[in-house]
């Protein structure tokens, strides 16, 4: 073999090894793996979080909207279309702790049936509760931002991150406040003793001035994140 063509398979050689380098380089800023074909990144904190929502088709898609407890999208997102109810607010047949609502049953926790991330993704997908909510606010750092044309928040955390895009909700047949705020349902019904009751479910909320936890109406459309042990 000549020294020209030694030359040349060496210079091959190294590029191949300053490529390899690059891409783990650039793979280790947000390390992913998946789980039944979705995938999910590890902040450190006690469940991974999903990188897009449920009928999402990438990382800045708002995806699909869901009523609280259903697991379906639909054209219309009312009382009078809600699973859990027939037909208002004062006659819910599931996930009710007071009877000025309905049916009392005292369930607060979404059963794995009713869960949209379960139902959609499989596996051991489900819906975030309140707790994880919470610990994603407090313990992570976000960025309000725009990928890709669409804004919305990076969380991060040991040098991970996932985006929340601001994907607003559904109400009637109409999406709302989408690109300046967001809404993501957690698995946990309205806490007892709130100014509201069991017609509403916990939901994180902000936009880009903050970020907040609430409660919306369980008839109204909200995007899901899942999270995995």
């Amino acid at each position: 073999m000549n020294n020209k063509l030694l030359h040349t398979l060496s210079m091959l050689l190294l590029a191949m090894v300053a490529f390899t380098f690059a891409a783990c380089s650039l793979f280790d800023l947000d390390e992913m793996d998946d789980l039944n074909d979705h995938e999910y990144v590890d902040l450190g904190l006690s469940v991974k979080w999903a990188t897009c929502n449920v009928g999402a088709d990438s990382l800045e898609d708002y995806g699909d909207y869901f009523a609280w407890g259903e697991t379906k999208p639909k054209s219309s997102y009312i009382w009078s279309t809600y699973k859990w109810c027939q037909g208002s607010r004062h006659t819910i047949t599931k996930y009710c702790t007071d009877s000025y609502f309905g049916t009392v049953d005292n369930k607060t926790q979404l059963d794995l049936s009713d869960d949209a991330a379960r139902a959609n993704w499989g596996g051991s997908w489900r819906m975030p509760t309140d707790e994880e909510f919470f610990e994603l606010r407090e313990k992570c750092s976000w960025t309000w931002t725009t990928q890709n044309g669409v804004k919305g928040y990076k969380v991060s955390r040991n040098g991970n991150s996932i985006f929340l895009p601001a994907a607003g909700y559904r109400d009637y047949s109409s999406l709302y406040e989408a690109s300046w705020k967001g809404y993501y349902w957690s698995s946990s019904l309205c806490a007892d003793g709130s100014e509201v009751g069991s017609e509403d479910a916990g939901c994180v909320d902000f936009a880009s001035s903050f970020v907040d936890w609430g409660y919306d109406s369980r008839c109204y459309g909200l995007p899901v994140r899942p999270v995995c042990p």
